[in-house]
């Protein structure tokens, strides 16, 4: 589906979080310590340089304006939770490195995305003035 030109980057960042969201669910059934820290070390770089400024972009704009039409907040609501979850997930994670926890952040994750480009993107393009 093409993108309005004010949701493409974030399009694109989503692609990169399905590519560590993949990454993480190839790990081992039985992985070594070092896997899951490697990969909760991943988790963390990618929270600070990736996830964290998108998801400040989407709450800074994008969610406020959905929020104005007033019919919106369950999706709202739901971008809002997911990304509560995966911040604190990933924090958890740079304590706690574990397997459950990593998987569970990168299920989380690629559900988000999928909402995000399926539901909420395709809302926003409906409702909100674009381009």
């Amino acid at each position: 589906m093409k993108r309005s030109a004010t949701l493409m980057q974030l399009s694109r960042d989503h692609h990169q979080a399905l590519k560590l969201a993949l990454t993480v669910r190839r790990l081992d059934s039985h992985p070594d310590d070092q896997q899951v820290r490697s990969l909760a070390d991943e988790v963390g770089r990618m929270m600070v340089t990736e996830l964290e400024p998108h998801f400040q972009q989407e709450e800074g704009g994008l969610l406020p304006a959905l929020a104005a039409l007033g019919d919106t907040g369950q999706l709202v609501a739901r971008t809002l939770e997911d990304h509560r979850f995966l911040r604190q997930a990933a924090a958890e994670l740079r304590r706690h490195p574990d397997r459950a926890l990593l998987l569970g952040f990168a299920e989380r994750l690629q559900a988000h995305v999928r909402f995000e480009e399926r539901e909420l993107f395709v809302v926003a393009e409906e409702r909100l003035n674009f381009d």
